[in-house]
């Protein structure tokens, strides 16, 4: 066969210097947006090639009839590259169009070269352009294959272009047995910025050991390339997935007040994120120099363009960057608190005047919040009024109303089963006091007014705990040395009433010993006389700035967000984007390693928006290392298994699936648990059509790779802990695969679409408790204050108007639906498309989604379903599994994508 020659018609060094480099694309010039730069996919070995004419059809010498193949390229316009397309580059990259010299394709057979043993020639063309409408570019070729080529088992790709293109498919026309669908859905870069070719392999998945021989090569090499080689600094356009420990959310260089430890290492145990290779700060060489632009991720963990625009880089970009500086300037003292409740509700009926600079461009991007804009004055930020408010102004008020939203609001994960009496401590009593509760049998028994004793009530399962008492002690005097907080060990406790609804009976606050003082403790239990009813509110605001913790930072931050970014990290370098696995993990692992960046960046970092407005303060992420050391478990993190782990259900066969629920009336499992039975369903089937034999998953050298890649290096922290699964038989990966889904779907939208439904009123749901109890060590004066203004009292314990307004800004963003939303079991993969068993089994756990729906509403209108259905109750819609874009308080997207 004779090879192609090469005769270009231009030069490719530039005359000229270019302009800074933006985002390729081909359409009118658009809104300009912050993004990232030109990038790379998965790549392969560059392979030099040549042609002797800028004619689209490939320039081939057979021996045998040879096949006609129209290969069709989709790409996919995009507003930052049409902005990205101006200038010099755009006139050179107009000539390769016009030339036919857009792509450069090149097909590769899944069969070696029988006389050589080695990978065929592949067969190349170059794609013209041939159509664009609306957001799509047509490219075609025309090539010539051989009759013997075999199989075509991949696409390689060179982007002749100056910028990167975003290449959604590619289809192959012609050929005997069909046509050939390949599903890219990825940036690939251009070759004047990184020469190495991308490749694509077809829809069809294989397991390692089936690997086409024609592709083993390529299979590795692609591997290869993505885990790189841990040096250097990663630029926007690569591809590399590696790994680095929490050393970048301090900021020591700009202020050393700013410096915070390491997460990940002995002394704070933590997850590890994806490595950006960034310099070392000049006053901390341990810690990663802060960059004003977002971290790197590799580049197609990028938010699309529709998210880009409409969502959430931009909008929490301009939030933190436009309208919180406009706050500052609005509320002159950060510190000060509401006068009055009625101040609280002027949030949402007047707002607040912000003296914003670009008005417009703000109030298009932040519609929900910038409401109004007058001629020459200031812009106003009010607030929509969140529907638990809507409802009923005074929800928050309610006892039965802070029971009921352990079981059916925005954190599920806190309430546990009381298995012992007394209530004791486990730590040291030599240094935190002594280790037994304040909360009495005496007390309890007066509570529930002789309905039964305390030893019957835990018998028949009567009682329930939120215990955050062991778990904030030990930072209750480092909280207190801060400024503008405080902190408190707690303990609150419920009783399960006959209908099934909970009652709080008492709280019990705990100071340890310091400062010279003994262990402080008291119990504040509901009451009918005015002094210990204020005393009840307060201390309930302190609970619940606890349960607003451990809700973001824990239940939310931690096990989610966190704890799958080593997933998706030991995904990307060990399995093959043509096995199976990776193709189910993949939908759930979208725009997760860039949201994470964003939490990073502007949420979790020194003095960002968690340390200033959270109780704990500067404090808040390594109180997160502990609750990772004390509580995370990957066995425990499955819907059955953490029910269980918090005794909240035993295991029964005769039950539905196969659970007794403490609680019958617990909206969150019982949605939750349909949910789960149709994930293991799905999975169930497509784990069982790979891998029909036990011993296929234990001889699966990048399964095994993977999951040992996820215990040692991920989560290093926790590497020789017994609970890890192991994988041996399609049963262990069922269970591994169903837990890590549940996680990133059914789990996250239980704890992050409902925040600004019962957080946006933030007397609900304060963030920080200010200030100590009246109770604790206060002067005659102090007492005074209280009796004669307990409103202003609460109020001054409640977060600031800064505080609060920031806060309830970032909670409506992260309760909002974007519009390119994907949602569990709504679409077919391509690759499971191509399969008539996978799609079918598909097809199967949607029909299961769309029940699942139809459920939750009939649920909801259930008068006997107290905790879901009641005068001034939300219904319970967060395990919905559908939902309309925006703040729906429903939906259950496919990943951790907010």
């Amino acid at each position: 066969m004779l090879k192609p020659q090469v005769y270009q018609s231009y030069s490719s060094k530039t005359l000229l210097p270019l302009q800074k480099p933006f985002l390729n694309g081909t359409g009118p010039f658009s809104l300009p947006v912050a993004s990232r730069l030109s990038s790379f996919n998965k790549t392969c070995k560059n392979v030099k090639v040549g042609f002797f004419s800028t004619n689209i059809e490939a320039a081939l010498s057979f021996t045998q009839k040879a096949v006609g193949v129209k290969a069709t390229v989709t790409v996919k316009q995009t507003v930052t590259g049409s902005l990205a397309n101006l200038g010099i580059s755009r006139g050179l990259d107009d000539i390769q169009d016009l030339l036919g010299r857009t792509l450069l394709l090149e097909l590769v057979s899944t069969d070696l070269d029988p006389k050589t043993g080695l990978e065929k020639e592949r067969i190349k063309g170059y794609a013209r352009q041939v159509s664009k409408e609306d957001e799509e570019v047509k490219y075609e070729a025309k090539i010539e294959v051989p009759a013997d080529f075999g199989e075509i088992g991949a696409v390689v790709v060179e982007n002749e272009h100056h910028k990167e293109m975003f290449v959604q498919d590619i289809v192959l026309d012609g050929l005997k047995n069909g046509p050939v669908n390949v599903n890219c859905v990825s940036w690939v870069h251009s070759k004047y910025d990184n020469p190495q070719k991308r490749v694509f392999f077809t829809d069809k998945s294989y397991l390692p050991s089936e690997t086409p021989s024609g592709l083993k090569k390529l299979r590795r090499g692609e591997l290869e390339l993505l885990r790189g080689d841990g040096q250097g600094e990663r630029k926007s356009f690569d591809r590399i997935y590696d790994y680095d420990v929490y050393n970048d959310l301090g900021d020591p260089d700009n202020d050393l007040s700013k410096k915070r430890p390491i997460l990940g290492g002995k002394e704070f145990p933590y997850p590890r994120r994806c490595r950006t290779g960034r310099p070392q700060c000049d006053t901390d060489p341990i810690s990663e120099k802060r960059t004003t632009i977002l971290p790197y991720v590799p580049r197609d963990e990028v938010f699309s363009d529709v998210k880009l625009l409409t969502f959430s880089t931009n909008y929490l970009y301009c939030l933190l960057h436009g309208m919180i500086p406009s706050l500052e300037s609005a509320i002159v003292d950060p510190n000060v608190g509401f006068p009055s409740l009625a101040a609280i509700e002027e949030l949402f009926n007047e707002g607040i005047n912000l003296p914003l600079q670009g008005k417009g461009f703000l109030k298009s991007v932040m519609p929900r919040l910038i409401k109004t804009i007058t001629d020459g004055g200031d812009s106003v930020l009010r607030f929509e009024t969140p529907p638990t408010v809507h409802k009923d102004k005074l929800f928050w008020y309610r006892d039965e109303e802070f029971a009921r939203q352990t079981l059916a609001g925005c954190n599920p994960y806190g309430i546990r089963l009381v298995t012992e009496w007394p209530l004791k401590s486990k730590l040291d009593p030599k240094v935190y006091g002594p280790a037994e509760s304040a909360i009495t049998k005496d007390l309890i028994e007066r509570q529930i007014k002789g309905y039964m004793t305390v030893d019957k009530a835990i018998k028949e399962k009567k009682l329930f705990i939120l215990d955050y008492h062991d778990w904030l002690l030990p930072y209750v005097q480092k909280v207190r040395e801060l400024e503008g907080t405080t902190l408190y060990g707690s303990r609150t406790l419920f009783f399960l009433n006959p209908d099934e609804t909970l009652r709080p009976l008492a709280i019990e606050l705990t100071r340890p010993p310091m400062d010279g003082k003994p262990q402080w403790k008291e119990v504040y239990t509901p009451s009918w006389n005015s002094t210990d009813v204020w005393l009840w509110r307060l201390a309930k605001a302190h609970v619940l700035a606890h349960d607003s913790y451990h809700h973001q930072l824990v239940s939310d931050w931690l096990r989610t967000h966190c704890c799958t970014e080593p997933y998706i990290l030991a995904a990307n370098r060990q399995l093959s984007e043509m096995h199976p696995i990776y193709r189910l993990l993949h939908p759930h692992f979208r725009y997760t390693m860039e949201t994470n960046a964003l939490g990073r960046q502007f949420l979790i970092n020194a003095d960002g928006i968690i340390e200033s407005s959270f109780t704990p303060s500067k404090y808040s992420m390594e109180l997160n290392s502990l609750a990772y050391d004390q509580e995370w478990r990957f066995d425990n993190q499955g819907l059955p298994a953490d029910l269980i782990s918090r005794g909240m259900a035993t295991e029964d066969p005769t039950a539905p699936h196969g659970l007794r629920l403490a609680i019958k009336d617990y909206p969150f499992a019982n949605d939750g648990l349909i949910l789960w039975d149709a994930i293991k369903q799905w999975i169930s089937e497509y784990v069982t059509y790979y891998y029909p034999k036990a011993s296929l998953v234990e001889s699966d050298e990048e399964l095994q790779a993977w999951w040992t890649e996820v215990r040692t290096v991920g989560h290093i922290d926790k590497k020789d802990e017994p609970w890890w699964p192991v994988l041996k038989t399609p049963q262990d990966l069922i269970d591994t695969l169903t837990t890590i889904v549940w996680v990133c779907s059914g789990h996250h939208a239980s704890v992050n679409f409902g925040q600004y439904a019962y957080a946006g009123y933030f007397p609900n749901r304060p963030t920080i408790a200010r200030t100590k109890m009246p109770t604790e060590d206060s002067t005659e004066e102090e007492w005074k204050f209280f009796l004669d203004n307990p409103e202003a009292v609460l109020l001054e314990c409640f977060p600031s108007q800064m505080q609060a307004a920031r806060v309830m800004a970032v909670w409506d963003v992260l309760s909002s639906h974007s519009p390119d939303e994907e949602y569990i079991g709504e679409k077919v993969e391509p690759s499971w498309a191509e399969n008539p068993v996978i799609k079918a089994a598909f097809e199967r756990f949607n029909g299961k989604l769309k029940e699942l729906g139809r459920i939750v509403d009939e649920r909801n209108a259930d008068t006997n379903l107290k905790n879901r259905r009641g005068a001034g109750i939300v219904p319970y819609e967060f395990l919905k599994p559908f939902s309309e874009p925006g703040v729906t308080g429903k939906g259950v997207p496919n990943s951790i994508s907010i």
